[in-house]
C-alpha cells in the first residue's frame, strides 16, 4: 500500500504579486514624484518658506542665493524661494476647482444633450458659441467685469473648459444609448434619471477622468497667463505668474526670477500631462503607447 504524498499549496509571495503588477514608464514615475513634491511644498508651505512672501524688505533687495535667501530676493526684498512655495498653492487651488466645476456643470449637460435630440441642438449651439471665442479672450473678459479675486479667476478659467467636458460626455452618451441594455431599460418602464445616472453615465466616467487632469493642467497654465498679463490675481498675492511677471522688469539684471517661477510650473503642468496618458493606458489599454511597454 503506498502512501501519497500530501500536496504543498504555495501561496503567492508578495514578491510574486509586485511583479505581476504593471509596470510604469520611468518618465511618468519622475512625473508623480514631481508632482507628489509640489503638492507637498503647497501642503507644508508655513513649514517650509523660510520668509514671509509678503514682507517686504527695500534693504535686501535683488540679493543673490545665499544661506539667508535660497534663491534670492525681487525687486521689493521678498524672499523668492518663499513666494514660489506659497504660489504652488493658488496654481492648484485653482487647477484643481476649475476641474471639479468643469465636470460638475459639463456632465449633466452632456448627458441631457446625447439623451434628449431636442434640447442637444439647443445646447450644442451654446457650446459652439463658447469654443468659437479663444478661451484666453474669454476669460480676460470675464475677469475685467467683475473684480480680481481667485473665484473670479476661476469662474472666467472654468467657462472655456464646459464645452470641451459636454461635447465629450455627449459623444459617449449617443454611442451607449443605443445599446440593448439601455433599450431594455427603457421599454420595462425604468426612469429617465436612473436611465441617466445608472446606465450612461457609467460609460462617460473613465474619458471623463482622463478629461480633467488636462482640465487641470490648462487651469493652471491659463492662470499663470492672466497673472502675467494682468488680469488675474491682485499683483500682491504670491503666484507663479505674478512672480514672472515682476521678475520680467529685471531678466537681463536676474534672470532667476524668471527662471525658478517659470520651471516650476512647467513641471507642475508637464507632470500632470504626464500621469494623465498613464490613466488613459490604464484605462484603455488599446491605447498604450509603444514605448511605454
Amino acid at each position: 500500500m503506498s502512501i501519497s504524498k500530501p500536496v504543498s499549496l504555495s501561496l503567492p509571495t508578495p514578491r510574486r504579486r509586485l511583479v505581476k503588477l504593471p509596470r510604469m514608464p520611468l518618465m511618468s514615475a519622475i512625473a508623480l514624484v514631481l508632482l507628489t513634491l509640489i503638492v507637498a511644498m503647497a501642503i507644508l508651505a508655513p513649514w517650509i518658506a523660510s520668509h514671509d512672501p509678503l514682507a517686504l524688505s527695500p534693504a535686501f533687495r535683488l540679493r543673490p542665493p545665499g544661506e539667508e535667501f535660497w534663491l534670492g530676493t525681487d525687486a521689493y526684498g521678498r524672499d523668492l524661494f518663499s513666494r514660489i512655495v506659497y504660489g504652488a498653492r493658488i496654481s492648484l487651488v485653482v487647477g484643481l476647482g476649475v476641474t471639479a466645476m468643469s465636470v460638475l456643470i459639463g456632465l449633466p449637460l452632456g448627458l441631457l444633450a446625447g439623451y434628449f435630440r431636442r434640447l442637444d441642438a439647443v445646447l450644442m449651439r451654446v457650446m459652439d458659441g463658447l469654443m468659437a471665442i479663444p478661451g484666453i479672450l474669454l476669460a480676460i473678459a470675464i475677469v475685467s467685469l467683475s473684480s480680481a479675486g481667485i473665484g473670479t479667476v476661476m469662474v472666467a478659467i472654468m467657462v472655456p473648459e464646459i464645452p470641451q467636458v459636454v461635447r465629450l460626455v455627449r459623444s459617449r452618451v449617443l454611442s451607449a444609448r443605443e445599446e440593448p441594455y439601455v433599450e431594455a431599460a427603457v421599454l420595462t418602464g425604468t426612469s429617465t434619471f436612473r436611465v441617466l445616472t445608472r446606465h450612461l453615465m457609467p460609460n462617460t466616467l473613465a474619458p471623463l477622468i482622463v478629461q480633467s487632469t488636462y482640465i487641470c493642467a490648462s487651469a493652471i497654465l491659463t492662470e499663470a497667463i492672466l497673472s502675467f498679463l494682468g488680469a488675474g490675481i491682485g499683483t500682491e498675492i504670491p503666484t507663479w505668474g505674478n512672480i514672472i511677471s515682476e521678475g520680467r522688469v529685471y531678466f537681463q539684471l536676474k534672470p532667476a526670477l524668471v527662471l525658478w517661477p517659470g520651471l516650476v510650473l512647467s513641471l507642475c503642468i508637464l507632470s500632470i500631462n504626464l500621469l494623465g496618458d498613464v490613466v488613459s493606458d490604464a484605462l484603455d489599454p488599446r491605447l498604450k503607447k509603444r514605448g511605454s511597454q
